[in-house]
C-alpha cells in the first residue's frame, strides 16, 4: 500500500538503504497513520489527499475540514438509508418464502421480475 500512497502523491518517496529497504522517517510514520484512520473511517483516496493536505497546512481554516467531514456524513447517511431498504426488502421476501421441498420460490421470482414482493 505504500507504493500505491505514493503513487497518487500521499507520501513522498522514501529514503532507502543501499540495499533497497524503505527508511520512514517519524514524519512519514504519522502521515502513514493520518491515512489508515482516515481510510477506517471510510474517507475515499481523493478526500484522504485533501485531508492530508489540510493536515500538513497549519494555515488551514478547520471549516474546509468540517466541510470534507460532513460531506462524508451525508454519503454515509444515504449508503445506510439505502442498505436499510434492502435489508427491508430482502426480508419481507424471506418471509415470504415457504423455504421448503417445492420449486416456487417468491425471492427468485422478485429478483426475476424486479417487481416489488407481494405476501402470501
Amino acid at each position: 500500500m505504500v507504493r500505491h500512497y505514493e503513487s497518487l502523491g500521499l507520501l513522498p518517496p522514501v529514503a532507502r538503504t543501499e540495499s533497497g529497504y524503505r527508511q520512514y522517517s517519524d514524519a512519514d510514520v504519522h502521515a502513514l497513520r493520518f491515512i489508515r484512520r482516515a481510510r477506517d473511517l471510510g474517507f475515499s483516496m481523493p478526500e484522504i489527499a485533501t485531508l492530508l493536505g489540510l493536515w500538513q497546512d497549519k494555515q488551514r481554516a478547520s471549516a474546509s475540514v468540517k466541510q470534507i467531514a460532513q460531506a462524508h456524513i451525508d454519503d454515509l447517511q444515504a449508503r445506510i438509508a439505502a442498505m436499510q431498504a434492502m435489508q427491508r426488502t430482502l426480508a419481507q421476501l424471506v418471509a415470504c418464502c415457504a423455504g421448503d421441498a417445492r420449486p416456487d420460490c417468491p425471492i427468485l421470482d422478485d429478483l426475476a421480475a424486479g417487481d416489488p414482493p407481494t405476501p402470501r
